[in-house]
């Protein structure tokens, strides 16, 4: 063992200086080095041209990928300050990309509203970035200053003349720092077009110049591009969502509130659609607060109020009659946003607003002005009405069928289901229930597995898409009350996953377009039923095998037509004899020995993890694909038919 130093003194104490701090831990700056991380060092630049924008500087923003992954972000703002500043003794742009903590939103006198990261967005994306390239123009010069890593040779210089004002950023994410620097188009045009909603006039343009992987001559000839601009602001936010989703209106046109107090602003579109799903997006300084906050408790509140008020005042109500929250907002979509002087963010994702006082002025807002609507809009009040009431008569079925399991629970009725077959061990840190499709499968899965912590559940037959039923339709439902019973946690608001049986609930379904739909089905009913499955981590997809390749007594197994040709080609002893291959159709083709090495040994199988990095992303895949509406789900699959392998139609 080496000699330990036990001198403990101020030597040991390590100061990182400036942005090399950002450089050492970059997580604690853009939460990751993943693709999260690099993506979110475009939202910083984009960010202070938006801020520009709220100032009433800025009317359009460009947004260019590059080819090398280059990013370039330009606007027509009044460009950053280029004057010597007083206290560094350099250009004021320089300090703004130099310096953490330095820029214009922290006296209150640049901005009173502001979306980026308290001042720290430039320099760590200077930081981060291999090189960047600042161009300010002021309406008079044209100036330049070249970072690498951060540092700079030379000082903002003057190297023309302009009547414009303006800044343009270009830069190239440092490959030092991140896993992989290629920009997702979609995950940004997805967060631009959220800006381009939540700012109501501004036009954004986004492009993207590199070449498409297997694109034509004509595609690389054309880049890419969106013009991003939104007269209607959160209210056309609102009709992209239901266009985007299938949905359709059954409440007239979008309803719009907005209001002020003090610098505060806030504004509430919303509508209601023939969907049994809410959806309510929140944001504060155009950030997105996916847990909520007190702008959305404050709408939510109001919301159940004015309803219920309303049917009361319309005697649509019985005297213990109330409507839920829930009740009152299935089938809504809604987008809160207000913008403040000063955010406070809450918890460790920052995505939960805290400022007390915005709940009061939102809850005050829509109070007044949405019975002053429904008032003077009957038929609209009528429609939303008889929608939460429907959303309650569901949800005391739900309840009545609940208590008549809780029931035969309490009599000693309930049994495991008749097609599991369960494991010995008790702790779930160690048990994994495989959810098969069909009897031939399940057999082989049975037979074939760990008796001591793998469970078998065999489903038949066609499963109910949750997505066109409500609650109540689910208790008794003869396919999926087996699953239910099963994990043990019950539903929907029942759900408990301290009575999860099983720490993993693996899916294993055929490798064809059928066993995608059970999958499908099945994901969709943990994501509206049981979603704390999913973003606790507990749900799997099995990965089989597609093909087995043999020569004598040498088998493998290839879960690809490229790993298949190279099998072949492995055991075929210089090209004289090629190894049989057999193609798998269904899982029932393998014999349990056969299952248990390639899909259920957990020594040797791919089980993929079912992650909810994105619960909005995954709410809309889970509309389109199981809705009603057709036309948003063939535009999906014509979209993402090329991503699809080895799928037998």
């Amino acid at each position: 063992m080496s000699q330990q130093n036990n001198n403990y003194d101020e030597n040991d104490i390590q100061i990182l200086e400036g942005l090399e701090a950002v450089r050492k831990r970059p997580g604690m700056y853009i939460g990751s080095t993943g693709p999260s991380g690099l993506h979110h060092l475009v939202y910083e630049i984009v960010d202070n041209s938006i801020d520009e924008a709220l100032a009433g500087y800025c009317t359009e923003i460009k947004v260019e990928i590059l080819e090398g992954d280059i990013i370039r972000v330009s606007d027509n703002g009044r460009g950053i300050p280029v004057g010597i500043h007083p206290k560094e003794g350099i250009s004021a742009a320089t300090v703004v990309y130099t310096i953490l903590h330095a820029g214009g939103k922290f006296g209150g006198g640049g901005y009173k509203v502001s979306g980026g990261l308290h001042g720290v967005g430039a320099s760590v994306v200077n930081a981060l970035s291999e090189w960047l390239e600042l161009t300010v123009k002021d309406g008079e010069n044209v100036w330049f200053q070249r970072f690498e890593r951060g540092h700079y040779d030379e000082e903002l210089k003057a190297i023309g003349k302009t009547s414009e004002t303006g800044t343009s950023v270009m830069f190239k994410a440092d490959g030092e720092i991140f896993e992989q620097t290629v920009y997702d188009y979609d995950i940004l045009l997805k967060r631009l077009r959220e800006q381009a909603f939540l700012n109501a006039g501004i036009k954004i343009t986004f492009s993207d110049f590199r070449k498409q992987e297997g694109g034509t001559d004509a595609e690389d000839a054309e880049p890419r591009s969106e013009t991003l601009h939104y007269e209607g602001g959160i209210r056309q936010f609102v009709d992209h969502i239901h266009e985007t989703r299938g949905f359709k209106s059954i409440s007239g046109d979008v309803v719009y509130i907005s209001g002020t107090q003090g610098d505060s602003f806030g504004e509430i579109a919303f509508q209601y659609n023939d969907s049994y799903n809410e959806i309510i997006l929140s944001f504060a300084n155009n950030i997105h607060t996916k847990d909520g906050g007190s702008h959305e408790a404050g709408f939510k509140n109001a919301l159940t109020k004015v309803i219920n008020e309303y049917g009361r005042k319309m005697n649509l109500l019985k005297d213990k009659e109330r409507l839920s929250g829930e009740d009152v907002r299935e089938g809504l979509t809604a987008i809160i946003s207000v913008k403040l002087t000063e955010c406070e963010f809450e918890g460790q994702t920052k995505g939960r607003l805290g400022n007390p006082e915005v709940k009061p002025f939102i809850e005050k807002l829509v109070m007044e002005k949405l019975m002053n609507f429904l008032e003077e809009n009957p038929e609209t009040a009528k429609l939303i009405f008889e929608k939460s009431m429907s959303a309650l008569r569901a949800r005391e079925a739900a309840k009545r069928a609940r208590d008549a399991e809780r029931k035969k629970n309490a009599f000693g009725n309930a049994s495991m289901p008749e097609k599991l077959a369960d494991c010995s061990e008790r702790d779930n840190r160690y048990t994994e229930i495989y959810i098969v499709e069909g009897d031939s499968a399940g057999g082989s899965a049975k037979d074939g597995r760990d008796r001591r912590y793998q469970a078998i559940l065999s489903l038949w037959g066609k499963m109910l898409n949750v997505e066109k039923a409500r609650i109540d339709k689910i208790y008794g439902n003869d396919k999926l009350s087996p699953v239910v019973t099963a994990l043990g946690t019950g539903i929907g608001e029942d759900f408990d996953i301290e009575k999860l049986r099983y720490g993993k609930v693996i899916i294993m379904a055929d490798a064809d377009v059928d066993g995608m739909h059970i999958r499908t089905l099945l994901l969709t009913f943990f994501f509206r039923y049981m979603r704390p499955l999913i973003s606790n981590g507990n749900v799997y997809i099995a990965q089989p095998p597609l093909f087995k390749v043999w020569r004598g007594k040498k088998e493998r197994y290839a879960f690809s037509e490229e790993e298949r040709d190279g099998f072949i080609a492995e055991l075929s002893e210089d090209g004289k004899y090629k190894p049989q291959v057999q193609r798998y159709k269904g899982l029932g083709e393998m014999d349990p020995l056969q299952l248990w090495e390639t899909t259920m040994d957990p020594e040797r199988r791919t089980i993929v993890k079912v992650e909810m990095e994105d619960a909005l992303k995954a709410d809309e895949v889970f509309s389109i694909l199981m809705g009603d509406n057709v036309e948003p789900r063939k535009k999906f699959i014509e979209k993402n038919a090329k991503f699809v392998q080895n799928l037998d139609v």
